[in-house]
């Protein structure tokens, strides 16, 4: 009796825990599913696809200055080669890449160095603070270096665009960038994870995720007029709408339009932009090869890597962006906010799927032992359950066909089976960003918890080239 009190017991347990998650599951897939029709409905009206990149665009001169951002601590290992890419990608003559670096990196900043050889494009900005600050901080520091130079010209730059330091440019951005700059405030470009052959399962599940939102996600919300939030890399911004937010942010106490404190400051940015009367678009463009033309780079490829870089996105956007910028009046924002930050939920709902196949496979165990005999379902929860295992099916199928699309069948296969792999990333940042969150909260400070980069897309094209 004791046994079969146990076991009854843990049924009540698997019903809470299926009532929770079922609940959460079709909410969820109802959200995607709106998504999901509205970028059909783009597409039969011939919206929702890329467009036609900017024919020779190295030979096509920008309409004013340009000024390239780059953060960058301790990045010895793929600085140099970004900047020689760079620079090759983007000849014209109007182009300023700033390079952000600290005293006691000096490996970073040989390597800076050695990319940029001799030309005069670049200009390498030494933070007066010993790294690591925060990206933001050092963002500000190469504005501030960009605010001495237009001083010293006599002129202004016409935009400024964000890189990383381990990113790999297409030619056609920063050509496709300028021309929109003369309807919009910020521009957003694609990003597109590279494969890794070594890690095939843990940086492969960026691809998928990316893959979909930047290809359906992204366009659907500047179809409906959604603020567009700035990734970081492959995005520009008007140069006089940024030194309107400089001016914003300084009279918040701040030392430029970056906020220092904040993990994810490029999104935020972006969103300012829509906030303060700007205009963001998404740019979604294809070369006349068929390839996209976006920002690539190699992402994590170990598991402990990927959890901390998805926890810095979780506690930046779901905790810190809640509570720095609330809730917008629209709907769409809204609604676009709800789902940006629902990272912690998904973590605790998926963590509670997991919990209860556990559970399933005890009382299964149980049951086919002869110590159970489980109480009947309601034939709502087998309504319930068909229903979750159908938008299982949907998800499955919409993550095979964009990873198709763009990396092939062989990956679209394999982003089904890292469904899994993606949700326990997700588990495990989201635990990690609530406990980060509430370490800020009793006053911990905010480091540049970043993620470290041995290897450019471009090195290990000139390896394969050379063999």
């Amino acid at each position: 009796m004791g046994e079969w009190n146990a076991f009854y017991w843990l049924q009540l347990v698997e019903h809470e825990l299926l009532i929770f998650a079922l609940f959460w599951f079709i909410l969820g897939m109802i959200d995607e599913m709106a998504i999901d029709i509205a970028w059909l409905w783009l597409r039969l009206g011939g919206r929702g696809g890329a467009r036609a990149a900017p024919d020779n665009p190295q030979q096509t001169p920008l309409a004013g200055m340009i000024a390239i951002f780059i953060p960058a601590w301790q990045e010895a290992g793929v600085i140099g080669a970004t900047v020689a890419h760079m620079l090759s990608a983007w000849p014209q003559r109007q182009v300023r890449i700033y390079v952000g670096c600290y005293a006691n990196d000096a490996q970073t900043i040989t390597a800076a160095m050695t990319g940029t050889g001799s030309d005069p494009r670049v200009r390498l900005v030494i933070h007066d603070r010993a790294g690591p600050t925060t990206k933001a901080d050092c963002l500000n520091r190469l504005y501030h270096a960009l605010q001495t130079d237009e001083a010293r010209l006599g002129h202004g730059f016409r935009a400024v665009v964000l890189h990383d330091a381990e990113d790999m440019v297409h030619p056609a951005a920063l050509v496709a960038i300028d021309r929109a700059m003369d309807r919009h405030s910020f521009v957003q470009l694609p990003v597109r994870p590279e494969p890794q052959p070594g890690s095939r399962w843990i940086a492969g599940h960026y691809a998928d995720e990316f893959t979909e939102a930047h290809a359906k996600t992204m366009v659907v919300r500047g179809a409906m007029g959604a603020a567009i939030p700035a990734a970081g890399v492959g995005c520009g911004f008007a140069r006089d709408m940024l030194a309107n937010l400089a001016r914003l942010r300084v009279a918040e106490g701040e030392a430029g339009p970056f906020a220092a404190e904040c993990l994810t400051e490029d999104y935020e940015l972006g969103l300012l932009v829509t906030r303060h009367g700007g205009q963001g678009r998404f740019l979604r463009l294809r070369d006349a090869q068929g390839a996209l033309v976006a920002t690539r780079s190699y992402f994590p490829g170990r598991l402990t890597d990927a959890v901390r870089q998805k926890t810095r996105w979780v506690h930046g956007i779901a905790f810190q962006e809640w509570e720095r910028l609330g809730w917008s009046g629209r709907w769409v924002d809204l609604w676009i906010a709800l789902r940006d930050r629902r990272g912690p939920l998904t973590a605790l709902v998926l963590a509670a799927a997991y919990a209860l196949v556990l559970v399933e496979g005890v009382l299964a165990l149980a049951q086919w032992a002869g110590w159970f005999v489980p109480l009947p379902v309601t034939p709502l929860f087998h309504v319930a359950l068909a229903v979750s295992f159908a938008g299982l099916l949907w998800r499955a199928a919409w993550r095979f066909a964009f990873t198709t699309r763009e990396y092939g069948v062989i990956d679209g296969l394999r982003a089904v089976l890292r469904i899994p792999i993606g949700n326990i990333v997700a588990i495990m940042a989201g635990r990690r960003a609530f406990l980060a969150y509430f370490r800020s909260l009793r006053g911990e400070a905010i480091i540049w918890d970043k993620t470290m980069h041995d290897l450019h897309p471009a090195q290990l094209a000139m390896a394969r080239s050379a063999r």
